[in-house]
């Protein structure tokens, strides 16, 4: 038994005891993805969050991430293995910023991206994520949006319904925002093959190069149904291990330099562990914001 397996099996018994569910998103470690109950995307983690019926919900993933369990779930205990693990973009946008640019722009729409805090969350029409921002923003039935933190994906859904105005916060993912033309060239150049899966969080000059531009959640799915046998993935390398899993036998590349994460990266599966050890890092969210970002996350889940 290597000496993951043996932590591996002690934080199944941990779990088991202490009634708890263990998510981690699909940028985690693989060792942390093999040992949770539920991988995903941020959607599917807040369905699963908001579904369980487990006392305790162990998130291995970035801060936000468990803000929205909590939000989701307020009466559960949600333990952080890594309460470190933080989102540039999500900082990116304030409340107080928000509230300002809702003051300016009286009667429009707020769309913002679930990589947001607690506080921005409360402060919005409703949520999205990169698996359903357009189909949210199409439900509005608005002229006009304002979306944020995220530029690439505002980008993205302007694409998709020219009859929006989308109009963007100057925000992004710095992984997904430092992603070439040249990088992605290469990949091509040396797999020419591969189909070439883009995440909406990188530059539009990036997404035109993609044959599908899809969340973390649909680029499995696509894999797995796909005639083609290779695959450039353009986001977090952390999705890799998921895709061999989800279509066994098939190639997957990440472009170089690899794409990683380190607030994902961070989490480890001692602290996991830890985190049920001792019960540590419990996340808490103010009982009024809660209540209003509740209503925006809600309202996005309703959509799917």
């Amino acid at each position: 038994m290597s000496a993951y397996d043996a932590i591996a099996e002690q934080v199944r018994g941990l779990a088991a005891e202490r009634g708890a569910v263990i998510l981690a998103h699909n940028y985690q470690r693989a060792e942390v993805q093999d040992v949770a109950d539920f991988v995903g995307d941020s959607l599917g983690l807040s369905r699963q969050a908001a579904a369980t019926s487990a006392d305790v919900i162990v998130f291995a993933g970035v801060h936000f991430m468990a803000e929205t369990a909590k939000i989701l779930a307020p009466g559960k205990t949600v333990l952080m293995p890594e309460p470190a693990a933080g989102c540039p973009m999500a900082d990116m946008m304030s409340a107080d910023a928000l509230a300002t640019w809702r003051a300016e722009n009286p009667g429009i729409p707020v769309v913002t991206y679930v990589n947001s805090t607690a506080a921005v969350k409360a402060l919005t029409d409703i949520c999205v994520t990169s698996a359903n921002a357009v189909a949210v923003v199409r439900s509005l039935g608005a002229p006009k949006v304002l979306f944020g933190p995220d530029r690439n994906l505002a980008a993205w859904v302007a694409r998709a319904l020219p009859e929006v105005e989308v109009v963007p916060w100057p925000g992004y993912c710095p992984i997904h925002e430092e992603v070439t033309i040249a990088q992605v060239s290469s990949a091509i150049e040396t797999h020419p093959k591969a189909e070439v899966l883009v995440h909406p969080e990188c530059r539009p000059e990036v997404v035109d190069l993609a044959h599908a531009v899809l969340s973390t959640s649909q680029m499995l799915a696509h894999a797995a149904a796909s005639p083609a046998d290779e695959f450039i993935v353009v986001t977090e390398e952390g999705l890799l291990h998921a895709l061999s899993k989800a279509a066994p036998g098939k190639r997957f590349y990440n472009i170089e330099p690899r794409m990683l994460c380190p607030n994902m990266k961070v989490t480890t599966i001692e602290k996991v562990r830890d985190s049920l050890l001792f019960a540590q890092h419990a996340i808490d969210v103010d009982e009024d914001i809660a209540a209003r970002a509740r209503a925006a996350v809600e309202r996005m889940i309703a959509i799917g």
